[in-house]
Order: C-alpha cells, then sequence, then structure tokens
C-alpha cells in the first residue's frame, strides 16, 4: 500500500503558512537535499488549490528557463498532479488532474493502488488536516525553522482527539533548521509512575 507523506516548511511556533521573509533566510542545500528525498518517495502530488496554483504558475517557466533547477521543474511536471478543489479547473500544466469524488475515499483508492509508489502532499494544509484527521497521513516530514513566525496558519487546528507522533528520523543543519519525521500513531500504552522513573520511591 502506498504511503501518504506531508512535507512541510513550519516555524517554531508551528505556523505552515510560509512567508518568504522567514523562510528563505534559512534556505540551503541541505534544506534543498532534503527536499529532493521527499519528492523521490512519490510518483503522485496531491495538492490543494492554491499550492497548485503557487506551483502551476512558477514552475513551468523555470523547466523553460533551463536554469540550475530546470532539472527538478521537469520532475515536478513529469509526475502526477491530483488537485483537490471544490471548483472545476482548467489545467495548464501537464499531468494534472481534478480529485474525483470525496477527498478521502479518493484518497484511500490511490493508496490502494497497486502501481502507486506513493503520494506526497507539499503544503496544502487544510488536505492535511483532513487526511490527518481521517488517519490517512504515514509519515509528516516537517523542516521546522529557527523562528516564532507569530502570525498564520498552523499546522495542528483545534479539535477534542490529540495526535500522537513517533519521531523516526531528525537532522539539525547549520542554519539552526531542524528536520523531524514523525509517524502518526494511536495513543501510547499507560504506564505506572514507577515505570517511568526511577526518581520518585514507591513507597515499599
Amino acid at each position: 500500500m502506498a504511503k501518504v507523506i506531508s512535507t512541510l516548511f513550519i516555524s517554531a511556533d508551528g505556523v505552515a503558512e510560509i512567508d518568504p521573509d522567514w523562510h528563505f533566510p534559512y534556505f540551503d542545500e541541505n534544506m534543498g537535499r532534503a527536499v529532493g528525498e521527499d519528492y523521490d518517495t512519490s510518483d503522485v502530488l496531491l495538492i490543494g488549490r492554491e499550492t497548485y496554483d503557487s506551483f502551476a504558475g512558477a514552475w513551468p517557466d523555470r523547466e523553460a528557463a533551463g536554469g540550475e533547477d530546470a532539472g527538478f521543474a521537469k520532475q515536478l511536471g513529469d509526475v502526477r498532479k491530483v488537485v483537490v478543489s471544490r471548483q472545476p479547473l482548467e489545467f495548464t500544466w501537464r499531468n494534472s488532474e481534478l480529485i474525483q469524488g470525496d477527498l478521502v475515499d479518493a484518497v484511500t483508492a490511490l493508496k490502494a493502488d497497486a502501481g502507486s509508489k506513493g503520494i506526497l502532499i507539499p503544503g496544502s494544509i487544510s488536505v492535511v488536516q483532513q487526511l490527518l484527521a481521517a488517519g490517512l497521513v504515514d509519515e509528516l516530514r516537517l523542516l521546522v525553522h529557527p523562528v516564532a513566525a507569530r502570525k498564520g496558519r498552523r499546522l495542528f487546528d483545534d479539535g477534542e482527539t490529540p495526535y500522537h507522533l513517533k519521531v523516526t528520523a531528525t537532522e539539525v543543519y547549520p542554519t539552526g533548521v531542524l528536520r523531524v519525521i514523525y509517524a502518526p500513531t494511536g495513543a501510547p500504552a499507560k504506564v505506572g509512575y514507577d515505570e517511568v522513573t526511577d526518581q520518585v520511591p514507591s513507597g515499599e
């Protein structure tokens, strides 16, 4: 079954709505490598309307320009792009299609597709929030910037049920950016107080 992986730039206070003023000062070759690794996991991009408009407004021109990022731009153009939108869209970027039907049902079908290598969600906060709530996100790959943005949309919205996350990998870059890969998991098993610390006597 294909994995659903979310990749996001995020501030230390949880803001995932990128502001170039706090994002670009920290972008270096280490972050570029991490982003490349994330995209190499998948053959399907699942993106919201705003993310699609942003990507489609930039990457085809960069591919045509033939600059240093033209190879990555071609990779984005060649990959299958499934766009989440409530409104019909006219696509100008190749290999783009509108999601069919309910988001959760469609992603469940994509995960079960034997022909899918993996599904990557770059940005697209609302899409990630819905799929987290449905238990369909297999990995959160966060590039945590050492800045408190203090404004902007946060990744984790208000809700009744906490998301328990298992850390599967971490890296720290010279810029102070922390790369953390989480796997959402169920609630941890409850243990007795004496089982988690040997600093407090049990009373025996």
